[in-house]
């Protein structure tokens, strides 16, 4: 989809559309992110803050509230291991919300993993309470049982 465009701006522009078209089609109340991390490569870095900070735009235009989470956040939320890899965090995701066949790109999964974070995050039940295994967990908690 977007390799087929050749300039950046042209990148950028289309992935604040299909943002655009999305949020239209999904009507999502919040946004949640993965906040930038440091990078060895700078012109990947400056790109990917330029992508997602369109993506903010389109959420801001529609009057969305953006909440950004560290990365060790997102991973600590989902895996209960801020350190665990991407395959861990898919592989707990597709777990927890049963799905039956992950995107096989795992920063697709990354963008669940935010929102998942960011679920936990504002649930009531999670506030006040830790948890040091899954199984207590999912005992106080059996809603969130796949």
């Amino acid at each position: 989809m977007l390799s087929k465009l050749n300039s950046h701006p042209d990148k950028l522009k289309r992935i604040f559309e299909k943002t655009l078209s999305l949020i239209e089609e999904y009507k999502p109340d919040e946004l949640a992110v993965e906040a930038p991390f440091y990078g060895k490569n700078v012109q990947s870095m400056l790109k990917l803050g330029r992508a997602q900070g369109v993506a903010m735009a389109a959420a801001l235009y529609r009057n969305i509230p953006i909440f950004e989470y560290a990365p060790k956040k997102i991973k600590q939320s989902i895996t209960g291991n801020g350190n665990a890899s991407k395959e861990q965090v898919a592989s707990m995701l597709q777990t927890l919300l049963n799905i039956k066949v992950m995107p096989t790109q795992l920063d697709a999964s990354d963008g669940l993993a935010a929102a998942v974070c960011h679920y936990f995050q504002k649930s009531p039940k999670a506030a006040g309470k830790s948890y040091t295994n899954w199984k207590a967990f999912l005992s106080d908690n059996p809603d969130r049982k796949a």
